[in-house]
């Protein structure tokens, strides 16, 4: 992205958007969702965004595809047409119709997920959503399905990766320094977690070095593909190294976060940013260190050994302004004894947003 592009987009207002959503919190005594100018949250009830869940599939689709894209997982999105480059992510929704019997003519239940698994067949794909509670079970139309969203805007959130979005940043150097930090995260730390049974490691090994190589063969990128034999290297280094839980040929297999046996009919989480042979999760251990959450789509940032959901690495990096719930990219922001961070202009009242050294009603 171009720095003087971003700081021309930035500069104008950004739209009301949003719509009118009703706060999951609040229920109906809010009137719906009224962004404040610069908080992520809503003017009438005090809500954060995530709260209100804004947005619809086409949006969510469009950012994770902006952020998987240049990162090993741009696979997982497609070109946008006419799109200038932009890519979409390839959401794998899952159908399944099941005949229901009775005396009459046969009829079907059909079941819909906004999410599963990618490269699955569906037997596998539905046992990985059976180990999953019903509450994060993202079936189109159930609180499950709206926890997935508001996982994304939480976990996920746009002003994290795209300098458009972010009002605070006030010159090029923060620019600068925000795109440099999301290129590094993509090439570095990015990844989506795949769903196989134990055993399988290898397959998907080769299916990731083979998929990498052939994308630098497609650009016809030499530079890509010396780094494509670096990473081949690094990777085949990390699975080569003495697995903590088993190789391809044991008999037994342990989950990496909570060191259970992990049953070889069962299907497992595995990142290729931790080694193919050297980890894998149950589903439900599959989350970030920091907040315990579930890991929304399986997107992980793989940091010091850790998994970590996109929001709580960034902020391992970079403070986060307690205000507008930015990174802070400017060299002199505020700290709480707390450890809270501010950008000196979002210290302030919520309400009238005067300075806390000033006299204020609120």
């Amino acid at each position: 992205m171009d720095v003087s592009a971003a700081m021309e987009k930035m500069s104008m207002k950004p739209g009301a958007g949003g719509g009118a959503a009703m706060c999951l919190v609040c229920k109906e005594s809010c009137s719906g969702f009224q962004p404040h100018s610069w908080r992520k949250a809503c003017v009438a009830c005090g809500c954060s965004t995530v709260d209100h869940a804004p947005g619809n599939d086409l949006e969510d689709d469009q950012q994770i595809g902006r952020l998987l894209a240049d990162s090993p997982s741009a696979h997982l999105t497609a070109k946008v047409k006419g799109g200038g480059g932009l890519r979409m992510y390839k959401r794998n929704r899952m159908i399944v119709t099941n005949p229901v019997v009775s005396r009459k003519d046969p009829t079907f239940n059909t079941t819909t997920y906004d999410w599963a698994p990618a490269g699955l067949n569906q037997k596998l794909a539905m046992q990985y959503m059976e180990l999953l509670p019903e509450s994060q079970c993202p079936v189109s139309g159930t609180n499950g399905a709206l926890e997935r969203r508001r996982q994304l805007l939480s976990q996920l959130p746009a002003y994290d990766q795209d300098p458009m979005k972010c009002p605070s940043l006030g010159s090029e150097e923060e620019i600068s320094s925000m795109l440099l930090f999301v290129k590094q995260y993509k090439q570095e730390v990015l990844g989506v977690g795949e769903v196989a049974l134990p055993g399988e490691a290898e397959a998907l090994r080769e299916a990731a070095t083979q998929r990498t190589a052939k994308e630098a063969k497609d650009r016809g990128d030499k530079k890509d593909a010396v780094q494509q034999q670096s990473h081949t290297s690094t990777t085949s280094s990390v699975d080569s190294a003495p697995a903590t839980n088993g190789t391809d040929d044991k008999t037994e297999y342990h989950c990496t976060g909570c060191h259970g046996e992990v049953a070889k009919e069962s299907p497992a989480v595995y990142a290729e940013r931790a080694g193919y042979h050297g980890a894998l999760w149950h589903p439900m251990c599959f989350v970030c260190s920091e907040c315990g959450k579930g890991l929304v789509d399986l997107v992980y940032f793989w940091s010091n050994q850790k998994l970590f959901c996109g929001r709580h690495y960034c902020q391992s990096v970079w403070p986060r302004c307690s205000g507008c719930d930015e990174l802070i990219f400017c060299k002199s922001f505020l700290t709480a004894q707390d450890g809270r961070t501010w950008h000196p202009q979002h210290h302030c009242c919520w309400k009238c947003g005067q300075s806390p050294e000033a006299p204020c009603q609120h």
